[in-house]
């Protein structure tokens, strides 16, 4: 009975391991900054309130005038998920640094989860001013690459839309726009599916709900090893906050090989036992 005792313990202990090891990554909430009203009439908590309301918005195929000078269209961008960060090229000061921080995320996201794993958008939303040869240029000072980037203009009807779409709000101020600073992480069938906020962006704020994305949901072509394959992505890779970086943690699937191990012991003896007894009775 001692023996009986003691490996049904460790079978409640490798089903415990199991469970744990496939238990969904925690949900990151961000943080944004004040919600009070400034002197231009942006309120904070306003827009961070539509903001929000816009998750689960699909994205019309809308029309771009890329910094390459040719025209590209939203569905081109389907297909994996998009980052979208709107700017303004005159600004001097908050959309450099979102976009050369946001630029630093990216760049990790990439080595984490493949470099063709999602697309990143960069549109400029005054667009007067915002035209191709203005955001190029605007890629250039923040060392943007307009090869992995898109470097997008557009006119003010798409912009209008656009806007309305992401649950972006912007206001004319002394300093140029005032708005909540976002990028939106969009899904491959071009469905809203996360906002990120702040100029300096926390590393699994950004890549979380992009690994969700790229390992969570299988394609219609993809094989059964092959979401299997994704799947061990998604629980082992994990970030790592003293290096600010993703790695693959073999850890967590040789933990889930020996609880594996431990519950098919465990049911061996469990039959050879119950085999045994019967046999003296």
């Amino acid at each position: 009975m001692q023996s009986i005792k003691f490996f049904t313990g460790a079978l409640f202990l490798a089903l415990t391991l199991l469970a744990s090891a496939q238990a969904e990554p925690p949900t990151i909430t961000p943080q944004p900054g004040t919600s009070t009203q400034d002197a231009s009439g942006f309120d904070y908590k306003e827009a961070l309130k539509t903001s929000q309301q816009a998750i689960g918005n699909r994205l019309s195929n809308h029309r771009f005038m890329s910094s390459t000078g040719g025209v590209l269209f939203m569905e081109e961008l389907k297909g994996k998920p998009l980052v979208i960060s709107l700017i303004y090229t005159s600004c001097f000061h908050t959309c450099p640094m979102t976009t050369r921080n946001l630029a630093k995320v990216v760049a990790k996201a990439k080595d984490a989860l493949g470099d063709q794993s999602f697309n990143v958008a960069l549109i400029g939303f005054d667009v007067e001013n915002d035209t191709p040869s203005a955001m190029r240029y605007f890629g250039r000072q923040n060392d943007i690459d307009g090869n992995d980037w898109k470097l997008l203009s557009t006119d003010q009807a798409t912009r209008d839309l656009l806007i309305k779409e992401l649950g972006f709000i912007y206001f004319p101020s002394i300093r140029g726009f005032d708005h909540l600073v976002q990028s939106t992480v969009v899904d491959a069938d071009g469905t809203v599916y996360r906002q990120v906020y702040g100029e300096v962006i926390d590393t699994p704020l950004l890549v979380e709900p992009l690994k969700d994305l790229v390992f969570g949901r299988p394609s219609s072509a993809q094989t059964f090893i092959g979401d299997m394959v994704n799947r061990v992505k998604l629980f082992c890779t994990t970030y790592d906050p003293v290096r600010d970086t993703y790695i693959f943690d073999y850890s967590l699937f040789i933990g889930i090989f020996a609880g594996l191990s431990v519950i098919i012991f465990v049911l061996i003896f469990i039959i050879r036992e119950w085999k045994r007894t019967g046999r003296q009775r």
